[in-house]
């Protein structure tokens, strides 16, 4: 094992993980949770095909659990008046419960497969956000009650 000074340097200004975007949001934790309420169409069949993801670690849909903060779907122009239209791009804008979560890759590249097969997408993204930060206030109340039954006392 090496023990080279110039390896850490202990007097340098700490930095932030290569991997993490925290970009303050303009996305206000008074708008959250994203539930997809009053959505149709492609949108829809996203949100739904997102509920039926469920946390690594519990029963949970992660649409509940309060880590979507978003659904954007693009469609060519030729096509926006066809809810069924192939070619769309579509991003979801999540959050996990922390920075350090293990499923984290797992779970994501999940939600962008599962995504990318919902009729009328043709690429799908995920963008992973840590601002506003999850805090337990963004559950649904499905949520907690799912949480409850599951045995945690929220």
């Amino acid at each position: 094992m090496s023990s080279d000074p110039q390896e850490f340097d202990t007097d340098s200004e700490p930095t932030a993980c290569a991997y993490t975007d925290y970009t303050k949001s303009e996305r206000s934790p008074d708008e959250l949770p994203a539930t997809g309420e009053g959505a149709t169409g492609l949108e829809r069949r996203v949100w739904d095909a997102l509920y039926d993801i469920e946390d690594p670690e519990m029963p949970i849909s992660i649409v509940d659990l309060g880590l979507i903060y978003g659904v954007e779907c693009e469609t060519p122009e030729e096509s926006r008046d066809d809810s069924n239209a192939a070619g769309a791009s579509v991003t979801v804008i999540m959050t996990l419960t922390y920075t350090g979560c293990p499923a984290r890759k797992m779970l994501t590249e999940e939600i962008v497969n599962d995504v990318a097969a919902v009729e009328g997408v043709e690429d799908a993204d995920l963008e992973l956000v840590w601002n506003p930060p999850w805090s337990i206030e963004m559950v649904t109340e499905q949520g907690k009650d799912d949480l409850r039954e599951f045995g945690l006392s929220i």
